[in-house]
Parts: structure tokens; C-alpha cells; sequence
């Protein structure tokens, strides 16, 4: 269950619970499976973003744009280069630093995006951003899925524009329930690292679940409320 899989498939129904925005749902998808780039097989991926963070800085330094971009992406990428696996990227720390980086990346590239253009659509303009962070975060295969999915899905559910809390709030759904999930393998997580090395389980995933889904029924109680009186109108 924590393969890639796995966690894609757990991120999507949480997201579920929570949105019917599908660049939000693709969004919590993705961001479950970013805490393993701390694997040293995706090592080369991390050196990357290194350098794409670092050519990104110079470029913006040079033309006098906001260049702290390209050192949030630097700055990721070390996250995951000293990071052990299942340690830092994995704990509550870890999930809060992850969210905050990418969420950041996310907007600050819309807002240099709509500056430095014309376009002012940004639900177009997230759907793209999406779409390329999906290329450096999922899995080959599951890309092959993600993406046609994704693109008719936007032709299909007609939706409003995003605010930037719900961007942050998805991200941090995918990033949390990767770890949430890890806690039923074996070997568990370091919730608290890299202040505690004490590791907690599935207990700890079965109680995340049962607050996530009662947080689901209270998220949804208004439209509930409104089904059960056009029912009992009828």
C-alpha cells in the first residue's frame, strides 16, 4: 500500500472527500507523492531542481524579477538531498516545510506569470503549472494516467477560480496522507523528526482517518442539510 499506487489512490479519495475542483484533487494527488524524492534512486531528479532553481535564480536576478523563486526550488531540492528516507520529509515538520515550498513556488509563478504577461486567467494558467509539476513528481506510469484524465477533467467540470488557501490546503492534504499511510507499513514513521526519533503506526493512521472523515462530514454538513430538506419537502 505505500507504493505510489497506493498513495495516489488514498490521496484521490481524501481529496474527494474534501474537493470538486479537479486541479485541487490533482493537486492533492500530486502532493502525495512528493515526500519520497527524499529515495536515493530519484537522486538525479533532485540535482535537477537543483540547478533548474538555480538557473531560475540567475535569470530573474539578471532581468530584475522576483528571483526568490528560484531559491525556494533550491531550497527544496537540499530538503530532499539530506533528507533519509522516511525521516524529515516524512514527519510533521517535514509536511508543513514541503507544503509551504511548494505552495509558494506555485503562486509566486502565477503572480510573475500574470505580471509578465497578458494572460490573466489563472485557472488556465495553474492548470499548466500543474500539469508541469506532475512531469517532476509522479511516476512515469501513473503520468501516462494522470495527464488525459486531468486535461478532459477540466473541459468537463466547469468550475470558478482557485483561491490561493486552497491551493496551500490541498498540497498539504496529499503531503499529509502520504505519511498517514506510511504508518501502517511495518517499519512505521518518525512523526516528530528531527526532534524525536519515535515512530508511531497504524494507530496513528486509523485515528487521522477517522478525525479526516468526520472534518469531511462537518466540511459537507450545509449541502447535506439542504439535501435532507428538499427531500423531506418532497
Amino acid at each position: 500500500m505505500s507504493s505510489y499506487k497506493g498513495h495516489s489512490i488514498f490521496a484521490f479519495l481524501l481529496a474527494c472527500m474534501f474537493f470538486h475542483n479537479p486541479l485541487l484533487i490533482s493537486l492533492t494527488l500530486i502532493g502525495a507523492n512528493i515526500p519520497d524524492f527524499d529515495h536515493k534512486f530519484k537522486k538525479d531528479n533532485v540535482y535537477k531542481m537543483i540547478i533548474l532553481g538555480l538557473i531560475i535564480f540567475i535569470s530573474l536576478y539578471i532581468l530584475k524579477l522576483p528571483y526568490y523563486i528560484g531559491l525556494i526550488i533550491v531550497f527544496l531540492g537540499i530538503t530532499f538531498y539530506f533528507s533519509e528516507h522516511r525521516s524529515f520529509t516524512h514527519s510533521l515538520f517535514g509536511v508543513l516545510t514541503l507544503t509551504a515550498a511548494v505552495s509558494l513556488i506555485l503562486i509566486w509563478v502565477l503572480q510573475l506569470i500574470t505580471i509578465v504577461t497578458t494572460l490573466n486567467n489563472h485557472y488556465l494558467i495553474l492548470a499548466i503549472l500543474i500539469s508541469l509539476l506532475s512531469f517532476l513528481f509522479l511516476n512515469k506510469k501513473l503520468l501516462m494516467v494522470f495527464l488525459p484524465i486531468f486535461f478532459i477533467s477540466l473541459f468537463v467540470i466547469k468550475t470558478g477560480d482557485i483561491a490561493y488557501t486552497e491551493i496551500v490546503l490541498s498540497l498539504l492534504l496529499g503531503i499529509f496522507s502520504h505519511i498517514v499511510l506510511d504508518s501502517f507499513t511495518p517499519s512505521g514513521i518518525k512523526l516528530f523528526a528531527p526532534l524525536s526519533s519515535k515512530k508511531v503506526y497504524k494507530n496513528f493512521g486509523l485515528t487521522v482517518i477517522f478525525i479526516l472523515a468526520i472534518l469531511s462530514i462537518f466540511y459537507h454538513a450545509s449541502s447535506l442539510f439542504k439535501l435532507f430538506e428538499m427531500y423531506i419537502k418532497y
